[in-house]
């Protein structure tokens, strides 16, 4: 038998430790930044809890207040007082949610055909569409106001959804998307084995663009839970009111009840914060992947 020497063993590899580039390493004055940068975003939500829990006197108290106070609760029941807040949230979430689904789906359609497909006049088209983002929202207020009250459906949630059932700017966003993200080669081979454009856009380009169409879909949810101008003009009785609508029923006395009014904005904030934190990882991660071609 072969004696086998302490020589022929060969010695443990130890991972080699990468050095770190210095300008991926943290310094003190990021982590600074960073505390600074949250204190200053939480700062303002937490100042509308101390002033709906301490009351009015909050506004205006030297020092200022700084801890919570007991009438939380009963600020709360004030807001319900005066508005049924559930009834509006409700509605905000419906229309919402209609809103981000239309959009996503839309949107997704006519940036595959932008993107993709070969017809007569696209590159006008997609200028055409740009060019409306230029344009200030406000202008279409008047005329689509006319438009709604010769369909009948001023103050009735209708009146939100259709007119933000796509915008120029989910178009272009899921253009960009799909010419960045899904390869010619692909389409290509999925029309060599029979597909035909419903199905090339079914099968092949959504799935690649879901994580992307998620975050479009988000950001309308948003827009709309946080849109004030329009609802406020079209929308009358309270029944149909929307969150921001009812807000501003909590101010219709002569000496405004700050701390109710503070009170009905964490209401209609809460649900917005609660998304975030559910969803704030896949919406970074599908912004990071729109920013990435290939």
């Amino acid at each position: 038998m072969t004696q086998v020497t302490a020589n022929a063993i060969s010695p443990v590899q130890r991972p080699v430790k990468r050095k770190v580039p210095r300008w991926r390493k943290a310094s003190p004055w990021s982590y600074a930044i960073l505390v600074l940068s949250t204190f200053l975003s939480a700062f303002p939500f937490y100042w509308m809890y101390i002033i709906a829990s301490v009351g009015d006197k909050a506004v205006a108290s030297i020092p200022p207040e700084i801890l919570p106070g007991p009438i939380f609760l009963e600020s709360v029941a004030k807001v319900y007082e005066n508005v049924d807040m559930n009834i509006a949230l409700i509605n905000t979430f419906i229309v919402g949610l209609v809103v981000a689904f239309a959009q996503v789906m839309l949107s997704a359609i006519s940036g595959f055909a932008f993107a993709k497909l070969n017809f007569k006049g696209r590159k006008f088209m997609v200028l055409f569409v740009i060019g409306t983002m230029m344009l200030p929202s406000q202008l279409g207020i008047i005329p689509l106001f006319m438009l709604m009250a010769k369909l009948e459906w001023v103050d009735t949630l209708t009146a939100l959804i259709v007119p933000a059932l796509v915008t120029a700017f989910g178009v272009f966003w899921m253009r960009q998307i799909i010419d960045a993200q899904v390869p010619n080669e692909l389409l290509e081979a999925a029309s060599i084995d029979g597909a035909g454009v419903v199905r090339v856009f079914r099968s092949v380009v959504m799935p690649i663009i879901l994580q992307s169409g998620f975050v479009l879909g988000l950001f309308s949810f948003l827009a709309t839970w946080n849109d004030f101008l329009w609802p406020q003009l079209i929308l009358k009785t309270a029944p149909n009111f929307t969150a921001q609508v009812a807000l501003t029923q909590l101010n219709r006395s002569y000496a405004p009840d700050y701390a109710t009014m503070m009170a009905g904005a964490i209401l209609i904030t809460a649900p917005l914060i609660v998304l975030f934190i559910l969803v704030g990882r896949r919406l970074v991660t599908g912004v990071m992947d729109g920013a990435v071609k290939g």
